[in-house]
């Protein structure tokens, strides 16, 4: 399935959704502008881990890592992926 919504081309990644998503699941932790509130939580606004592939980060977030919980069957893999393209613009 993850191989399907990646490669289609239809499929162009929804920032404004994915600010959304991230504003109702994310941002508690990582901060509404990305700069890591909870300890560990990676700054996305300094562009920690986002030399990562989207694969790679997408996994992260279904599966949690570190004190994440996993968002697997909570958030589907394309609103994760929203939500990625969303916090890659969050960089300085």
């Amino acid at each position: 399935m993850l191989l399907a919504i990646a490669s289609t081309p239809g499929h162009a990644a929804d920032i404004t959704r994915g600010g959304q998503t991230y504003a109702m699941h994310c941002a508690m932790c990582h901060g509404p502008a990305g700069q890591g509130i909870q300890p560990g939580a990676p700054r996305f606004n300094r562009g920690e881990r986002m030399m990562q592939s989207d694969l790679v980060l997408l996994n992260s977030v279904r599966m949690g890592r570190g004190a994440m919980p996993g968002f697997m069957g909570v958030i589907r893999d394309r609103d994760i992926l929203d939500v990625i393209a969303y916090i890659r613009t969050l960089q300085r």
